[in-house]
């Protein structure tokens, strides 16, 4: 199996620069449309969780929008094969004192490259810039 093959780095950086800029917009439905159509799709967020794409879809929809100013770093990319790829990143927001952590797994379906399962979470402890 390969690892890290450049053309599918590619892919799946477009995909998660389209995601977050929907994500950053505020467009609930285009979120939602990155995801695996399923019932078996999860994602854990801070103080929630959706099993399966109609919880997903009406809890993005009840969320306000995201502070402004978010951003993203040491967003991490990993492939593996053509198919299958595990994204990592911090993100923060000015005057913020915690960094929050993003997992995602991706996997390229008929539909195109779609997050299958999702965990944000922000430490209690963490302050910005100290927890490398």
């Amino acid at each position: 199996m390969e690892i890290d093959r450049p053309e599918v780095v590619a892919e799946v950086a477009a995909a998660f620069a389209a995601y977050e800029a929907a994500l950053v917009a505020g467009e609930p439905d285009r979120i939602v449309e990155f995801f695996w159509q399923s019932p078996e799709t999860v994602r854990y967020g801070i103080a929630d969780q959706q099993t399966g794409i109609e919880e997903q879809r009406a809890w993005r929809w009840a969320q306000p929008p995201l502070p402004a100013g978010r951003r993203l770093r040491d967003t991490r990319i990993t492939t593996f094969g053509a198919d299958y790829a595990v994204v990592n990143t911090l993100f923060e927001y000015p005057g913020g004192t915690v960094a929050g952590r993003q997992s995602q797994t991706w996997v390229r379906l008929p539909a195109g490259w779609r997050i299958v399962a999702a965990h944000v979470s922000e430490p209690a402890a963490s302050v910005v810039g100290r927890d490398r």
